[in-house]
């Protein structure tokens, strides 16, 4: 029996870290393929109740017919997002359904703040503020990681998550090795 448990839970370890590796390939397009129409409309309608804000193509927003704000892959932050699933998915003994939660619950957590973040920046830059490069790059820098590391914080206390990613799986590897000499 306790064999078997044993056996499920490599399974399980090699198939969590395979969906990992799959996802990522090729550059995380899967990312930037959800993500940026989710971003980029929601910006360009919130924006528009503070400024006068077109969209040209699929990505760049032109603000009073003059400026131009190309949302590149940076700003959609799919590297981000990809940190949160590698957070969740490399932490073993979370049930299928608490785990597919805390995925899209952790996911429209940093699309609300990115969003909001985006927002902020071109109100700032559409203003004229000589702070905008200086706001921006603490938003890169800064900001980004505290986010992805805030949201993790509250996934582990509200879903009560016991296990350390990657530790956790490194720890019961350790253990299968050494019982088996």
């Amino acid at each position: 029996m306790k064999k078997k448990l044993s056996e499920n839970k490599t399974y399980g370890l090699v198939l969590r870290y395979l969906i990992l590796l799959l996802v990522a390939l090729p550059n995380l397009w899967i990312f930037y393929a959800i993500f940026t129409p989710l971003t980029v409309y929601p910006t360009y309608f919130i924006s528009n109740l503070f400024l006068n804000v077109s969209l040209i193509g699929k990505n760049i927003l032109l603000i009073n017919n003059q400026i131009p704000i190309e949302l590149i892959s940076a700003c959609i932050a799919g590297s981000a997002y990809y940190l949160l699933l590698i957070l969740n998915i490399s932490t073993p003994e979370i049930k299928l359904k608490t785990r597919i939660f805390a995925i899209l619950s952790s996911f429209g957590f940093l699309l609300i703040l990115n969003i909001a973040r985006i927002v902020f920046l071109m109100l700032i830059y559409a203003n004229g503020n000589p702070l905008f490069d200086l706001t921006h790059e603490i938003f890169w820098y800064a900001l980004s990681t505290v986010f992805v590391v805030g949201i993790w914080f509250a996934e582990v206390k509200l879903f009560r998550i016991k296990k350390i990613p990657i530790y956790s799986d490194i720890k019961f590897l350790a253990k299968q090795i050494k019982s088996k000499r």
